[in-house]
């Protein structure tokens, strides 16, 4: 009687074929894809080298396939931050300009070129308010039949929400009244009422306004003429440049 032949144990170690395929393949996976997400074209060309040595050694096709056909240029995607912060300013610069016909549109139609003007600056746009018109020497209440003027003028400003300062300006002559000692409380007076009267009646919000008043520290004509010193008695009212809204918000009120 013949003898069974012992039964062949089965492979146990036949797993580690399967196990050591799929690493090679998961490691050529994220080679390529990082190979891939690089824009060098040298280091792509020595990644894609060692996978076709490393696949095309034996029998089959190389997964690489025909190096002519990876042409990844050199090509990397830039995000020019100078030229968006330029098309900013550009659209700034053309909400004032508009903001600014609109209002020396009203100054012709009104006549008030002696009393009224307006330029754009650095800082935004400058509505400047002669003391002439519309405060009486050494006072700093607004004169009743020109404060309507500001209403109008304050109510244009409500096409757009840039921050508003309105800025108190005197010349250099010394001040002292019964209610002044100074130029600087002076010019800080009429800027808060000019203030109230943004906010109250050109329905500015609070939120976008303050005012302050700089005396005769700011000149922007020659204190030395009359001329001058009537050019330098004045109340500002800036507009601001969008690009200084967050200098202008931490000031606060």
């Amino acid at each position: 009687m013949k003898k069974k032949k012992p039964e062949k144990e089965p492979n146990s170690e036949r797993w580690l074929l399967t196990y050591s395929d799929l690493v090679t393949l998961l490691m050529a996976f994220f080679i390529v894809m990082y190979a891939s997400s690089s824009v060098n074209q040298t280091k792509f060309n020595q990644v894609a080298q060692a996978l076709k040595q490393g696949f095309n050694s034996g029998q089959g096709k190389s997964i690489i396939g025909n190096q002519d056909a990876l042409d990844i240029k050199d090509k990397p995607v830039y995000i020019d931050a100078q030229s968006a912060q330029q098309k900013n300013d550009k659209l700034e610069q053309n909400t004032l300009d508009s903001v600014k016909k609109l209002i020396d549109n009203y100054i012709k139609q009104n006549n008030l070129q002696g009393s009224v003007g307006t330029q754009i600056e650095e800082r935004g746009l400058v509505i400047s308010f002669q003391e002439a018109s519309f405060f009486d020497s050494g006072k700093s209440d607004i004169k009743p039949e020109f404060a309507n003027r500001i209403v109008t003028i304050g109510s244009m400003l409500n096409t757009i929400d840039n921050y508003v300062r309105v800025e108190g300006n005197t010349d250099n002559v010394p001040i002292k009244n019964s209610q002044y000692t100074d130029n600087l409380a002076l010019s800080c007076d009429r800027a808060a009422n000019v203030e109230r009267l943004l906010e109250g009646q050109s329905h500015v919000s609070a939120l976008r306004l303050s005012a302050t008043g700089y005396g005769e520290n700011r000149p922007v004509a020659d204190n030395n003429t009359d001329a001058g010193r009537a050019r330098n008695r004045r109340v500002d009212i800036v507009v601001i440049d969008s690009k200084y809204s967050a200098t202008e918000s931490n000031n606060g009120k």
